[in-house]
């Protein structure tokens, strides 16, 4: 797996092999960060479920200022640790969090100290969704104006139009994967 633009590009990241992780397909990517483009460039990224970490990485190479990377498997954060330093990003510019992501949003909450221009959440398909979406939903982790939670979700399991604050505006599909877009309701 490889970085595809911005500073970092043609980087290698290391993953594992295991069938438990199921990192964001190349093509899914390239379409995630066309969409997102302009909401890239100084961002604070969320990376839930950030497996190998590449989709965070895409997104400090594009210019994101800070990206959060969780997840809750040791061995998948030692490798978001190698793949950082490997493609040389500041150690300001990046935090590892080992946590379930549910715990990590409720950890933000109380602490009151972050929130993101835009989120990632990609779980394995077999977790529920409706936690992480509900906790987005209802409380201020993304930026009030402009900020997006992009859910990528199997294209059989059809996740809210609206849920609470959140009104989806965008879903693409590629193969068995989809991405769905979501803001804050005005």
């Amino acid at each position: 797996m490889r970085i595809l633009q911005g500073k970092y590009r043609r980087s290698f990241l290391q993953s594992t092999a295991s069938k438990r992780v199921r990192p964001t397909a190349r093509r899914l990517r390239e379409a995630l960060f066309e969409i997102l483009s302009f909401r890239v460039e100084g961002a604070h990224f969320l990376d839930l479920c950030a497996g190998s970490g590449a989709v965070g990485i895409e997104a400090l190479s594009r210019g994101a200022s800070h990206a959060s990377f969780v997840d809750r498997s040791p061995r998948m954060c030692s490798f978001i640790k190698a793949n950082l330093e490997a493609c040389g990003v500041p150690a300001g510019c990046a935090e590892i969090w080992m946590s379930d992501a549910l715990h990590f949003l409720r950890r933000a909450l109380v602490q009151r100290e972050r929130i993101w221009d835009v989120a990632f959440f990609d779980p394995p398909y077999t977790t529920p969704y409706a936690p992480v979406l509900d906790a987005f939903a209802l409380e201020p982790l993304l930026k009030p104006k402009g900020g997006v939670l992009v859910v990528e979700h199997h294209y059989e399991n059809r996740l809210p139009e609206t849920t609470g604050a959140l009104k989806r505006w965008r879903i693409i599909r590629q193969g068995e994967s989809c991405l769905s877009f979501y803001e804050r309701k005005n």
